[in-house]
């Protein structure tokens, strides 16, 4: 084996994992919740009610 053929293989599985790192973060499923977007802080929660909950 050359130093060429180690440098294509290097280059192949490194862009073989990136791709299959995008292809897993597409394929996620994205979480459902009710919090709000990752930008909404506490600052979003002044007009709450405050106490116990009932």
């Amino acid at each position: 084996m050359t130093q060429q053929d180690v440098l294509f293989l290097v280059a192949v599985v490194i862009i073989l994992t990136v791709l299959t790192l995008i292809v897993m973060q597409l394929l996620k499923p994205r979480k459902r919740d009710d919090r709000g977007e990752w930008y909404e802080g506490p600052w979003d929660d002044e007009n709450r009610p405050r106490g116990p909950r009932n």
